[in-house]
């Protein structure tokens, strides 16, 4: 089991800056590639970033050269610095884990971002 707990959403003005955290507890932290999910309104669930143990990340398009995601495999915690922010990054952010293996995977209970003037 692995339980997962988002820090840092809010309201931000566009072009400003936010950085998401996540922190997990319950399971051996390096053996999980960890997400940030987005849910914007009306729109299915969708991956923003991914990370892997060797800190290998991937980014969506939306994402690539404003959102940077780390982890720090000693304090079990992982982050997304959100930059340039605009109004359609307004939604649910969420973390999640997913097993190496494709064992299991877990899911925080989001944080909502808003973007607005």
């Amino acid at each position: 089991q692995v339980q997962l707990v988002e820090s840092g959403g809010g309201l931000v003005q566009p072009g400003g800056s936010l950085r998401l955290s996540c922190a997990a507890s319950g399971s051996i932290f390096i053996t999980y590639v960890m997400g940030w999910y987005r849910q914007r309104p009306g729109k299915q669930r969708e991956l923003v970033a991914s990370i892997l143990p060797s800190s290998i990340s991937n980014y969506a398009d939306s994402a690539k050269g404003r959102f940077t995601i780390s982890r720090d495999n000693a304090k079990n915690t992982v982050s997304l610095q959100m930059n340039s922010l605009r109004p359609e990054d307004t939604a649910v952010y969420y973390c999640k884990a997913l097993h190496l293996l494709g064992r299991a995977e877990y899911w925080g209970q989001g944080t909502q971002v808003t973007v607005s003037s």
